[in-house]
């Protein structure tokens, strides 16, 4: 295994296709690395009452996650102690099954379990002449653990707490108080590439100009990427004339700030509905009868954000007040590992989860959900919907990613193909991501790139 460190990966480096094409890798991953990773399984607020649950799977593993009690949420495979089979199932086509029992029951024999995992009812217990124990027929546990509104799982049991885990990212989104956001929509698809380059699409800035070729009318939008131990994130480069612990947040173009904002808010808000909220996208485009020609860009940014936050404000919505410095060095996404990215905002949030579908290195789970603070009492009631490639649901900026996904995919199998080379400080998140899978994997970690 190469002995580069997270501080060697300002330096260009080179990755075999390995980890994105080999069926043997992708079996590799269930054992070594989907089993003793912290993985984001849902939302808190998806399990509101006592026998709420949902399900979460991956790959050969499927676990049911229950609200035990008012404070309390666990988690158990989704297994009978009995004959093995699955205490609830998956609807066919569904994201994940959902509702509300007072019990599970085995649909199989009929064993039942109460909420907190004790087997509470066998037929015909006495065959088994008295060996049928408490420990040898409770469902077997799964470590469970909250953060950000989010719940976590993790099927080792000797796993890390879940905020060790986390850190740096945690301490740095905390003050965002993302656990107060709620799913403004949510959509997922099974798509024809391996989750790692749907992972990667999204994780740096530099295809923006090229791929979204529409948002150069707004500005250049140059980024970095930093490690940060097994997570990374990225931002954008500060451009002048405005703050440089605002370069995160950086949303207002060039030219006249006013007008290009308000485009560029109007833009968002249609062809990819993310990033951006109604609130935001109407302050936006006050700016040009509220501030005169003329006014510098970091003027107009500060207007912009204080008289969306006001507006909020007024129908009870109340952003979170974080440093600006703090702010700056959080970024626009966390890359959370090995594949949850976080889009943070102080009043939304854009989050992808990927997975492997199956034991196809050629395809994966893409999921896709958007965050927004919402009055008290009118939080929507949303669904995860499967949205095929080609559903104008998509809009028309989100389909430019894919097609590039679908094809890195395809061109990673060539004779031809080298390993990818990233941007060792605009792609630095993609090296990150495989120096910290090859230390789970024991294989295809980065190797410095040669002339």
């Amino acid at each position: 295994m190469s002995a580069l460190k997270h501080e060697d990966l300002d330096r260009p480096v080179t990755i075999g296709a390995e980890a994105y094409i080999s069926e043997d890798y992708v079996r590799a991953e269930r054992d070594r690395l989907w089993r003793r990773v912290w993985l984001q399984a849902g939302r808190v607020e998806e399990i509101p009452e006592v026998g709420s649950h949902i399900t979460y799977e991956i790959l050969d593993d499927s676990v049911v996650i229950i609200r035990t009690a008012a404070d309390r949420i666990q988690a158990f495979h989704n297994v009978c102690t009995h004959r093995g089979r699955r205490l609830v199932d998956t609807p066919a086509g569904a994201h994940h099954a959902c509702g509300n029992r007072k019990a599970l029951v085995c649909p199989f024999h009929g064993w039942t379990f109460n909420l907190q995992g004790d087997c509470t009812h066998i037929r015909d217990r006495e065959d088994w002449q008295d060996q049928l124990t408490p420990e040898n027929t409770r469902l077997a546990g799964v470590k469970l653990d909250t953060w950000g509104g989010w719940i976590w799982i993790n099927l080792d049991p000797d796993c890390v707490p879940l905020r060790e885990y986390l850190e740096p990212a945690a301490s740095m989104l905390d003050p965002f108080q993302l656990e107060n956001m709620r799913v403004r929509w949510r959509r997922w698809v099974v798509f024809d590439c391996n989750w790692k380059v749907a992972a990667e699409a999204f994780n740096e800035i530099y295809h923006v100009d090229v791929t979204h070729p529409e948002f150069k009318q707004f500005g250049e939008f140059r980024g970095w990427a930093r490690s940060q131990g097994l997570h990374s994130n990225i931002g954008y480069d500060a451009p002048k004339n405005v703050d440089a612990n605002q370069q995160a947040k950086l949303r207002i173009g060039t030219g006249d700030a006013r007008l290009s904002t308000a485009q560029m808010q109007n833009f968002t808000w249609t062809q990819v509905n993310t990033n951006t909220t109604q609130t935001l996208v109407d302050a936006a485009n006050r700016l040009a009868d509220e501030l005169p020609e003329g006014t510098p860009p970091g003027e107009v940014l500060m207007h912009w954000l204080k008289s969306a936050r006001e507006a909020d404000a007024a129908r009870g919505v109340v952003w979170p007040t974080i440093d600006p410095a703090h702010v700056g060095r959080s970024g626009t996404a966390w890359q959370i590992f090995p594949s949850f990215q976080i889009g943070h905002a102080v009043n939304n949030a854009l989050c992808y989860n990927f997975k492997p579908h199956g034991y196809n290195p050629n395809q994966c789970i893409f999921e896709v959900a958007v965050y927004e603070l919402f009055p008290k009492g009118a939080e929507p009631k949303t669904e995860w919907e499967y949205t095929p490639v080609g559903d104008p649901r998509w809009r028309t900026v989100l389909p430019q990613d894919f097609s590039n996904m679908a094809a890195v995919q395809q061109g990673m199998k060539s004779a031809g193909f080298r390993g990818t080379q990233p941007n060792p400080y605009r792609e630095r998140a993609i090296a990150n991501l495989h120096l910290n899978l090859a230390r789970y994997m024991g294989t295809g970690a980065p190797r410095l790139l040669k002339g």
